[in-house]
């Protein structure tokens, strides 16, 4: 990445994450971990956990970004670190076309900072070439569903145990917006 790419509405902050977040980091993820695990994926039993330093994690999300094989920053809200939101698993050539994942911290759900940092890097995605990017959400997250909805993300169908989460696999519905289809609701830019 030659510049990092910082985006800013609203007085929410999306950036990569940065080697000196290494605490806030560690702390928030520590504060949360009960509060994301009904719906972060995770490794299934029997298979190896990967294992990494932080500058490690870093390291490898920025070779990703610069790669164009995933987009992953942090959210920040009055500068403090609140989440996540990342267009992952990105694949160019025919699909151009990536998937969106995010997280937010319990004491910042409900606020409208996930549908504007998910607008907000959706928006970049779509300007660096993507056609189409996708969200997975476990039908019963109705937090996700309410992102999903104000967003203008349209339906598409069923994943049967499509990730394994919280010790199974789990179903998952699939949402996507492709680049030329209308954005709906406040937290896009007006001109998209």
């Amino acid at each position: 990445m030659a510049r990092e790419v910082i985006l800013n509405r609203d007085g929410i902050t999306v950036r990569p994450l940065r080697r000196r977040d290494e605490r806030e980091w560690l702390e928030i993820r520590r504060a949360n971990r009960a509060w994301l695990r009904p719906w972060e994926a995770n490794t299934p039993p029997g298979r190896a956990q990967p294992v990494a330093t932080f500058p490690a994690y870093v390291r490898h999300e920025r070779k990703a970004w610069k790669n164009k094989s995933a987009f992953s920053t942090v959210i920040e809200v009055d500068g403090m670190l609140v989440g996540k939101v990342t267009v992952h698993a990105i694949e160019w050539g025919a699909q151009c076309g990536g998937s969106i994942g995010y997280w937010v911290a319990a004491s910042h759900a409900g606020r409208g900072i996930v549908p504007t940092a998910v607008a907000m890097l959706s928006e970049y995605a779509f300007g660096q070439g993507m056609h189409r990017l996708e969200i997975a959400l476990r039908p019963e997250n109705a937090a996700s569903l309410c992102v999903v909805g104000k967003l203008g993300f349209r339906p598409e169908g069923l994943r049967e145990k499509y990730l394994y989460i919280d010790g199974d696999w789990r179903d998952h519905q699939i949402f996507a917006l492709t680049v030329g289809e209308p954005r709906k609701g406040q937290f896009w830019t007006p001109s998209s």
